[in-house]
């Protein structure tokens, strides 16, 4: 059974929480070989040593996808939304290592019904919290998504 909800369904202020997620090795690998970034200050241990970070670190947009794929195990937007429109403001404000354990923090900020009435935007702020509660990623990703349950 469907948790999806629509666009009636939203209000600015909702707050909606995911489960957390560990970063292993393997996140950091396979970001690296599906993008071809392989920065040594993610991939190098011995080089990261020498930076600030003292290890490596996930890369920034692995962040961005987390918090895509984290807002899809809550599935609020299962069987409503139709596209996502946009990432903006997104801020890098912690790193994030392997081994850091995240969750998602999703937030309505506002809607908008669309000119048609049969699809509405809906304002998100996505802030991944990091195992120590903190904002490690924070940005928004609004989403295109139906009025109302298909039909059928």
């Amino acid at each position: 059974m469907s948790h999806s909800m629509f666009y009636g369904d939203f209000e600015p202020g909702q707050v909606f929480v995911s489960q957390g997620r560990t970063m292993t090795e393997t996140d950091l690998q396979m970001f690296s070989m599906l993008t071809g970034d392989w920065n040594p200050v993610h991939n190098d241990a011995e080089f990261a040593k020498t930076t600030k970070f003292g290890q490596r670190l996930m890369h920034g947009a692995f962040g961005i996808g987390l918090g895509i794929g984290l807002m899809h195990t809550l599935g609020i937007f299962e069987d409503s939304a139709v596209a996502l429109l946009d990432v903006a403001e997104w801020k890098f404000l912690e790193p994030v290592y392997i081994g850091d354990t995240l969750h998602l923090r999703l937030t309505i900020l506002d809607k908008s019904l669309g000119t048609s009435g049969n699809t509405g935007r809906i304002g998100r702020r996505f802030e991944l919290i990091n195992q120590h509660g903190r904002p490690a990623h924070s940005g928004r990703a609004d989403v295109l998504v139906r009025v109302h349950r298909p039909v059928g």
